[in-house]
C-alpha cells in the first residue's frame, strides 16, 4: 500500500464518491484506510461513570483501491510512482501527473 497517514486523498467509488480528506489511519493487514469525514457510520455507545452514552458518528475503514491521492500541484487525483532521490539515494514517492515529490 502506497498511502501514509496525513496524505490528502479523494474517494473514487462508493457512497462517499468525490469526497476529499486526510488519512487518519492505515490498516496495512486489511489493505484499508480511514479518511476523516468519509464513510461515516453511526455507533451506539453505552455510557459509563465518566462518559455519556449516545449515538456517535465515526469514520469506518474504506478499501485502499477506492481512494486516490490528490496531486499537490494540480489538485487533481493521480497515481503514485516511485523514484530514487539523487541526494540521499533513497526510494521516494512521486505523483504520476506532475512528477511532484510526496513527503
Amino acid at each position: 500500500m502506497n498511502f501514509k497517514v496525513g496524505d490528502k486523498v479523494v474517494v473514487i467509488s462508493g457512497s462517499s464518491r468525490g469526497k476529499e480528506g486526510k488519512i487518519i489511519k492505515t490498516l496495512k493487514d486489511e489493505n484499508k484506510v480511514i479518511v476523516e469525514g468519509v464513510n461515516l457510520v453511526k455507533k451506539h455507545k453505552k455510557g459509563n461513570g465518566n462518559e455519556t452514552g449516545g449515538i456517535l458518528e465515526i469514520e469506518a475503514p474504506i478499501h485502499a483501491s477506492n481512494v486516490m491521492i490528490v496531486d499537490p500541484k494540480t489538485k487533481k487525483r493521480t497515481r503514485i510512482g516511485h523514484a530514487i532521490d539523487e541526494k540521499t539515494n533513497k526510494k521516494i514517492r512521486v505523483t504520476k501527473k506532475s512528477n511532484e515529490k510526496l513527503d
